[in-house]
């Protein structure tokens, strides 16, 4: 995975973690979503990670983590709204450097939201990705759905 830091907001305020901290000696299921508080995202896809955190957990996931391209205030008040406690802890990708990065980034820009995450999930070890599940869409909830993630571990 490559090196770079999210917000994330925390008891105390906003916050920054590292992906040393987020993935290092850890298997994490990351997933990014377009935007919070968009329809497809609220209603199917940050919510099927919540109801099935027990679950991932149960098949050896460390941390389970929702990535966006918004600011850190907005998915901490996603992160409220759709009650993701400590099941799913939200990043904030506010420039969209970490999407970039991976090579997942897409033009919304016809929909007024510029640059955004494609909606996808990986499984990563220890830092090292070892499940790309990409759409088809950003509007599909398929291959990356916390069902299929959970089908596949």
């Amino acid at each position: 995975m490559p090196s770079g830091t999210f917000g994330v907001m925390t008891a105390e305020g906003p916050n920054k973690l590292s992906s040393d901290d987020l993935f290092k000696g850890k298997k994490v299921v990351l997933f990014s979503v377009p935007g919070a508080f968009t329809p497809a995202c609220s209603a199917k896809h940050l919510p099927g990670f919540i109801q099935n955190a027990d679950a991932l957990k149960s098949k050896g996931v460390d941390t389970i983590a929702c990535l966006s391209v918004n600011d850190v205030f907005v998915m901490g008040a996603w992160a409220k709204d759709q009650g993701a406690g400590d099941k799913v802890t939200l990043l904030a990708d506010g420039n969209a450097d970490y999407v970039k990065a991976l090579g997942l980034s897409l033009d919304a820009s016809g929909f007024g939201m510029g640059t955004r995450g494609e909606r996808f999930a990986l499984v990563v070890e220890d830092g090292v990705v070892k499940q790309v599940h990409r759409e088809a869409a950003p509007s599909d909830v398929k291959a990356s759905a916390a069902e299929n993630i959970l089908a596949n571990l």
